[in-house]
Order: C-alpha cells, then sequence, then structure tokens
C-alpha cells in the first residue's frame, strides 16, 4: 500500500468513524501489501478482510469476483483501496458492495487515478474527478438510493499515485447522520465534489502533474484572491 492510500484510509476513518464500536468493516481488496487499512481503523469494531486471494489479513477468500458471501443489508461500513482498477466490472463490484451495506451504511472507495500499468492480475481502469458522481448516479440507475457524499482526487507525495477518492451512503435518507467531511479536514486534494453542490473544490485541471506543494501555493493564492489579506 503506498503512502497516500494509507494517510486517506486513515483520514476517511478519523472523519467519519470516531469513537465507533461494535460496527462490521469489510475490507474489499485486503491482502497486506506493505502495510493494510486494518492498521488504522478503529479497533473496537469487527474488521472482515476479503480478497481473491489467500495472504496477510485476509479472512475471506472469494471464490466470485462479484458476490460477495454477507447477507442483503448486514454490513456498516465497506472499505475498498487500490482494488476496483484490478476489476474488470467494477460498476457489478459497486452494487455488489450496496447490496450488503445497511441502509445507513458507508463506502469509502480509494482508486487510482493515475499511474503505471500493474497487473493483480490485470489493470483495467483509473478513475477522474467526476467518476464519483457517476457511481452515484448508476447506482441510482439500478434501483438504490446512495448518494455520494464527498469525492476528491488526493495529491501524491513520495510515489507517483494520485488517489480518487469517493464515500457514499446506502440510503441518501441517513446523509444526515455523516455531517463532517474529509475535504474540511486537509488541503491535499484537488477537485473535490461535495453532496448537493455543483462547485469544484481546488479545482485544477492538470492534476496529474500537480505536486502538493503546488497544489497549496494555488489554494493560497485562491484565498487571497477571493477574500484579500484579512
Amino acid at each position: 500500500m503506498h503512502d497516500t492510500a494509507m494517510m486517506y484510509g486513515k483520514l476517511f476513518f478519523e472523519t467519519y468513524l470516531e469513537n465507533s464500536k461494535d460496527l462490521i468493516i469489510v475490507d474489499i481488496g485486503a491482502q497486506n501489501v506493505n502495510g493494510s487499512l486494518r492498521e488504522v481503523a478503529p479497533k473496537e469494531n469487527q474488521y472482515i478482510g476479503v480478497d481473491f486471494v489467500e495472504g496477510k489479513g485476509v479472512d475471506v477468500v472469494l471464490t466470485d469476483p462479484y458476490q460477495l458471501p454477507f447477507e442483503t443489508a448486514s454490513v456498516d461500513v465497506i472499505v475498498s483501496s487500490s482494488c476496483l482498477e484490478h476489476s474488470e466490472f467494477f460498476w457489478l463490484s459497486f452494487n455488489e458492495m450496496l447490496r450488503v451495506l445497511k441502509p445507513s451504511g458507508l463506502m469509502y472507495i480509494n482508486v487510482p487515478s493515475n499511474g503505471a500499468y500493474h497487473r493483480y492480475p490485470i489493470d483495467s481502469w483509473r478513475f477522474y474527478p467526476d467518476s464519483g458522481v457517476a457511481l452515484q448516479n448508476w447506482g441510482n440507475h439500478s434501483g438504490y438510493s446512495c448518494a455520494m457524499l464527498e469525492s476528491f482526487v488526493g495529491i501524491r507525495k513520495k510515489d507517483v499515485w494520485h488517489d480518487f477518492v469517493s464515500v457514499y451512503v446506502k440510503d441518501k435518507a441517513y446523509e444526515s447522520s455523516y455531517s463532517h467531511r474529509m475535504q474540511k479536514n486537509t488541503d491535499d486534494f484537488s477537485n473535490g465534489r461535495l453532496l448537493n453542490s455543483e462547485d469544484i473544490n481546488n479545482h485544477i485541471e492538470n492534476f496529474q502533474t500537480i505536486k502538493r506543494k503546488e497544489i497549496l501555493s494555488k489554494i493560497k493564492f485562491e484565498f487571497k484572491k477571493n477574500f484579500g489579506k484579512n
């Protein structure tokens, strides 16, 4: 797991699941390769690692990548980091994750938005800034009332990756249960979207070539332009 994948996963848990207890958290693509989100997840919950192969951090091995071995509406939280780019039909994976979530359940997705060809065992997709809304709309089209709470493209640090991050609630009727957003707790992102808003936060067209220092300089410039020295 690269540096920013761990960083944003930790930020998700701190933002949405602070002080949580007795939840069922399912990690899709959980094999520990240079780290796992299990390490930064809140401890007083049941954490189930799911993957397609046996390995460290894997509690359940899938026989069908598009069928999770959990009852409908039985899981509180699903996280998936650096996994869906390796799914031939990621939209089917998305719907299956929605199926097993409780109505108030959360889904966290982290997928590359750039980066080298890396086959595990295939490498098919990269996600761009509008992908989060597109997945929400696909879920709605498929009969789910899901809502995207937020999405953004992360800023690369020591590694080459810009992470696309999105967070969903299965049933939009529960959106008011989650008042905090990752974007309010970090400047390390570009092209952010928030629920019920068409605004693009930290809008940057060539985000794949931008480094953190350049992002922070742009944010400061935009702030001064819009609000002045005071």
